[in-house]
Order: structure tokens, then sequence, then C-alpha cells
């Protein structure tokens, strides 16, 4: 399979995917993917997709809870 943003090779990995819903940074580890070894760009089965969805915005507990600093680059 190949990327449809560049062209590189895809390949099966497993990632971090991160989405900010409002004031909260969510993270979910270990998603199976494919990658581009090129550009980067990621694809999700849709049972992933629907997985994240329902992880994101269910009621599970999550794994572990971190501690993430914020830096506003515009500040002066």
């Amino acid at each position: 399979m190949t990327c449809d943003v560049c062209g590189g090779g895809m390949t099966e990995d497993r990632v971090t995917y991160t989405i900010q819903l409002d004031d909260k940074l969510v993270v979910v580890e270990h998603v199976p993917a494919k990658v581009c070894g090129q550009c980067g760009e990621r694809l999700y089965a849709p049972e992933t997709v629907e997985r994240l969805q329902n992880t994101v915005w269910g009621t599970q507990e999550p794994s572990r809870v971190l501690q993430t600093p914020v830096f506003d680059f515009a500040a002066k």
C-alpha cells in the first residue's frame, strides 16, 4: 500500500493517538495504524476509529493520568 499524501510505503505499526477536547488532552497508546515511512501519515481501520471514539468520549477510566506542562509560544 502506498501513502495517498506522498506516495511512500505504508507499514503496520502501533502509534500514540492524541486529541485535545476543550481544555483536556487525551492520549491513547498502542493504537494499530498504517504509517507512511516517508511523511508519517497515519491510516486507521474503521473498527479502530470506532474504538478510539468509544474510548475518548466514553466513561472508561484511563490506565494512568499524565501531568502535562503547557507553554504559550505567543507569550512574551
